[in-house]
Formats: C-alpha cells, sequence, structure tokens
C-alpha cells in the first residue's frame, strides 16, 4: 500500500510527550499542548488564528484561505455571520479554494493544526479549556454565530497564542472581541477598509480596539505566516485555564448584567438593559445574556421600530377596511347617519395609515430603519 500522504500522517508528538495523549504534538512547529517546545525550536509560537467576518467577507476569505500553506502550523477557526436555517456550505467552498480541510467542527472535538473549523449556523463557536464548544447561548449584537464570543473565548483559553483576523462586514461585530485579544497579549490584523466591500466591521475594530497591521484580504495570509513563525516573547503571560465556573460563563454568556440598570429594553427578549463600561468599550446586556454593542442595539432598535411601524400599519388599513365594510352595510339598511358615521372613521383611519407609510419611507430614507445587509 503506497505510504499516506504528509495531510493524512498524524503529527509525531515532541520528544517527551506521550504518544498515546490525543493533545500531543497538535500544532507541529509549534507549541505542543503540554507546553513543550519541538525539537528543534524553543520558547512559545502563535498557533491560534480566529477570523471574523460578515457581509462581503466570503470574498475576504477566499483571498486569505487560498494563499494558506497546506503545512500551516496553527490552528484557524472562522465565524461568518449565517442565517439561522438551513446548513452552511462555507467549509466545501474554503476547502475547494485553498490547501487545508475545512470542516464545522463537532462538540468537544480536539483542534488539530492545519484545518480551519467554520461556526455552523445558529451556533456560537467557542474555545473553552482546549477543546472546541458550540453553543445555543443568547445572541450577542444580534447574531449567532457572532464574532465576539469567538473571540473572547480564545483570548481568555490561549492569551498571547491567538491572532484574530476582521475582515469585511457593517456594524462592529468582533471589536469587542479584537479589544480582549489585544490586551491578553494577542495580535489583531484587520483588512483594510478601503479593500472592504463592507468597512464597517474593520472600521470600528480599528476605532475601538487598535490593530497591529492593516492589510489588504490578499496580503493577509502572508503576514499571518510571518507571525507563527516568530516565538512569543519571554515576558508574554501564561495562558490562562478556564475553571468551571468561568466557562460556563463563557457558554451562557453572563457577561454584563453586572452593569449600570437602564431605561432599555432588549429587542430580542424585551428584558431590562444593563450598561457596562470598560475602558472606552461600552456594552449593553439583558438578564439572559443578550449581548449588543450601542451600535448593534442602535440597528436592533431599528429593526423593531421598523416591525412595530409596519404592524400599527396593518392594523389601521385593516380598521378602515372594516369601518367601509359597516358603512356599506348601513347604507343597504338605509341608515344614512350611521354610514356618514362609519365613512368618516374609515378616512380617518386611512389618513393616519398614510401618515405612517410616509414615516416608514422617510426612516427608512436616512438610514435609521437600515438593517445589516445579509
Amino acid at each position: 500500500m503506497a505510504e499516506p500522504s504528509q495531510r493524512q500522517r498524524a503529527p509525531t508528538p515532541p520528544e517527551g510527550l506521550d504518544a498515546e495523549d490525543p493533545l500531543a504534538g497538535r500544532f507541529a512547529g509549534a507549541e505542543s499542548a503540554a507546553g513543550v517546545a519541538p525539537s528543534g525550536r524553543t520558547g512559545r509560537y502563535r498557533d491560534i488564528v480566529v477570523i471574523g467576518a460578515s457581509a462581503g467577507g466570503v470574498q475576504a476569505l477566499d483571498q486569505l484561505v487560498e494563499r494558506l500553506p497546506p503545512e500551516l502550523p496553527a490552528s484557524v477557526f472562522v465565524v461568518l455571520h449565517l442565517a439561522a436555517g438551513g446548513r452552511s456550505v462555507l467549509p466545501s467552498i474554503l476547502a475547494r479554494i485553498g490547501s487545508l480541510p475545512a470542516a464545522v467542527p463537532h462538540e468537544h472535538q480536539l483542534p488539530e493544526r492545519g484545518h480551519i473549523y467554520v461556526a455552523p449556523p445558529d451556533r456560537h463557536l467557542l474555545l473553552v479549556g482546549q477543546e472546541v464548544r458550540l453553543t445555543a447561548g443568547p445572541r450577542e449584537n444580534g447574531h449567532r454565530p457572532a464574532i465576539d464570543p469567538l473571540f473572547r473565548s480564545a483570548a481568555r483559553t490561549y492569551g498571547p497564542r491567538v491572532i484574530a483576523v476582521v475582515l469585511s462586514g457593517t456594524l462592529d461585530d468582533g471589536a469587542a472581541g479584537s479589544h480582549m485579544v489585544r490586551e491578553r497579549g494577542g495580535v489583531v490584523l484587520v483588512q483594510h477598509p478601503d479593500d472592504a466591500l463592507y468597512a464597517d466591521m474593520p472600521r470600528n475594530t480599528l476605532e475601538i480596539a487598535g490593530a497591529n497591521a492593516v492589510l489588504p484580504a490578499s496580503k493577509i495570509a502572508e503576514k499571518l505566516c510571518e507571525l507563527l513563525k516568530e516565538p512569543l516573547p519571554d515576558s508574554s503571560e501564561d495562558v490562562e485555564r478556564a475553571d468551571e465556573q468561568e466557562a460556563n460563563e463563557i457558554m451562557n454568556g453572563q457577561l454584563v448584567v453586572n452593569g449600570a440598570p437602564t431605561e432599555l429594553a432588549c429587542p430580542d427578549c424585551g428584558g431590562a438593559l444593563w450598561e457596562r463600561e470598560e475602558g472606552e468599550l461600552v456594552r449593553f446586556g439583558c438578564r439572559v445574556g443578550h449581548v449588543y454593542s450601542p451600535e448593534s442595539l442602535v440597528a436592533e432598535h431599528g429593526k423593531a421600530l421598523e416591525q412595530a411601524l409596519w404592524a400599527a400599519l396593518r392594523g389601521l388599513e385593516e380598521r378602515a377596511d372594516l369601518y367601509r365594510r359597516m358603512a356599506h352595510r348601513a347604507q343597504l339598511s338605509g341608515r344614512d347617519s350611521v354610514e356618514r358615521r362609519f365613512d368618516k372613521r374609515s378616512e380617518s383611519a386611512e389618513r393616519h395609515a398614510t401618515a405612517i407609510r410616509d414615516a416608514i419611507a422617510k426612516l427608512t430614507a436616512s438610514g435609521d430603519l437600515a438593517e445589516e445587509a445579509p
């Protein structure tokens, strides 16, 4: 039988590690799971790459992934904002365009080097302990999967070993997570806003978190490879291992309730929102764990307002129709005064409906009811 290809071979564990250990030598050419440097290399290396994308992000991902080498000494985790239903075809797209295998991970999976793991629809993708976790926890910034939970869990679990990449998208999901990545000693790369189809996410990340490099999508893979080759400085923080309580907090999204109470309602569940400031970051969260940045909260309230206006319009038009039917019945029975009364009420309801329709048109034209592009 022919010898298996390099991609198919299981990585050889570094000297001194147990070959039976499923974590041994996961990241050949970088730091092993047991914290022992592989033969020929000393120190620790970055080996966790987390990528966030939204509108226009598939094109940027294509340009990035097709330039990644098959021997990449890191695990890559991708969150693309997706609708809740259906199945994601992103793994097959990325596997076809690049040299790395791509798939949706399963719960409690141990990540492997040279693999791409894509968040499934309607599940947050998290890194807790040394496992991949998938959770149907509360939405963040109106999304599940969301980018901030992945970035935040990676920063808390792997610290300076993390490289976060923010690609094209609207609003600002990923900005708060990038801020934590940099706080924990990791690196943040941002697609240049002029290169992105939708520049909001890169621009907001730069404003809130800053970046170690701002590049076109076609140059990010080259920068990633440079960073993966660099040993981490001796002064870098030790990796934080989440205990059970902290893991539950990561999984359940209980991050913001201890802030200052507001009079705002959560767009998802209607519960009260708390406001929490973390330096320059401001986030809003409800008791069950829905979390919003200010921009995301404005966008979600805009959606709720539009829904309320359309509901009011529908109610007024139904009311006008009901009055017309009642006026017609009064006409057939010869009750002229009743007919005139219902005709006036029908005209009044139609005027109010027209006013609401005009308000929706004006608010939409001004962008106040704009929804995020898919």
